[in-house]
């Protein structure tokens, strides 16, 4: 079966499952896989070594889901090029007993993985998939998780954010988390119901078929924590589409693994819509156009190991005002406020 050709015509949801090592991304499946709205689903376990631990709970869980297997090597790197297969084949198989067709997959990488490279390796596959990256949180570990490179890279790279052991943590540090992920990560839907069968089932849920701009806050300092740093990028007056791209890929060239995720929309000069703008670490999606609602013309960026200055100077010069970004539950002053003044 070619995977790209022979794909199934219909999208099908795949959920890139993350989170650093033990912070509780098999318990979550697992307690979503005993769910009724869990029918038509299949499982995809990435586990490093040979043994594959976490896809023998889960196939005690729910022995009727269709599971496959990466073993051997991280999906985001070593054995990469096997997802695109074992995807096709696990939509082949299904096909051939003549069963419903699947109506999502999701992929439990390894808690070493990075999500822009486990995106990448979909390649053509992508364009008959609707994508999405949940990733876990440990409440008990808490900021020191955010020190960790990949564990870093997870949580800006998510459109969803799960709390988990909120039960073992101790008093405050729920709070702690989303007031810390809120800064780190502002574009994430944030999970944090009481029950793991709430919790599981609204982390899973199916992606946005276009998701909305956030409402965001804007201060001159970056927040003191970890060297995460999330720039609001507002764009005085639309920009020339080769400048925005030259611009993008000048911030690629220069952050490298530091760049963890952009979004937003630009407007650019000709065009009667905006252009979305999305990213992944540098894995970058089309830019297309944008008919939704947002709050003028802007990029959030996140990034590792960078001062705002750094995005300020970047060529070609572009008019834009670069703040540090938040969501309006933490400090900071309403974007509303700034979208009148003029740039710096």
């Amino acid at each position: 079966m070619n995977p790209a050709s022979d794909f199934h015509p219909v999208p099908i949801e795949l959920t890139v499952l993350t989170g650093f090592l033990g912070s509780g991304k098999t318990t979550l499946l697992s307690s979503y896989l005993r769910l009724p709205q869990a029918a038509d689903t299949a499982v995809i376990v990435n586990e490093i070594g040979e043994v594959d631990l976490d896809g023998a709970v889960l196939a005690a869980t729910a022995a009727k889901v269709p599971m496959a297997l990466l073993s051997n090597g991280c999906v985001c790197c070593a054995m990469g090029g096997d997802l695109p297969g074992t995807i096709a084949a696990l939509i082949e198989e299904r096909e051939t007993r003549g069963l419903p067709p699947l109506a999502r997959i999701v992929l439990e990488t390894t808690g070493l993985a990075r999500p822009g490279p486990v995106l990448r390796s979909l390649g053509p596959l992508a364009a008959h998939l609707r994508a999405q990256v949940v990733a876990t949180f440990d409440c008990v570990r808490g900021e020191s998780l955010l020190a960790l490179l990949e564990a870093a890279a997870q949580i800006a790279g998510a459109q969803r954010i799960v709390l988990t052991r909120q039960d073992l943590a101790p008093a405050g540090a729920t709070e702690a988390a989303r007031a810390l992920l809120a800064r780190v990560n502002p574009l994430a839907e944030l999970v944090a119901e009481p029950t793991a069968g709430a919790r599981a089932l609204a982390a899973l849920a199916p992606p946005a078929a276009r998701s909305p701009m956030p409402e965001l806050a804007v201060s001159d300092d970056a927040p003191a924590h970890s060297d995460i740093r999330t720039a609001l990028c507002r764009f005085a007056a639309p920009v020339a589409r080769d400048a925005l791209a030259e611009w993008l890929d000048n911030l690629a060239g220069l952050c490298g693994e530091r760049l963890l995720r952009i979004k937003g929309v630009v407007a650019v000069r000709g065009e009667r819509l905006p252009l979305l703008v999305q990213c992944v670490g540098t894995l970058f999606a089309p830019l297309l156009p944008f008919a939704g609602t947002a709050n003028g013309s802007f990029l959030v960026v996140i990034v590792r190991g960078m001062r705002l200055d750094e995005l300020r100077e970047l060529q070609p010069p572009l008019p834009i005002a670069v703040h540090a970004a938040t969501r309006p539950n933490a400090i900071g002053r309403p974007l509303s406020a700034v979208l009148e003044e003029s740039c710096v």
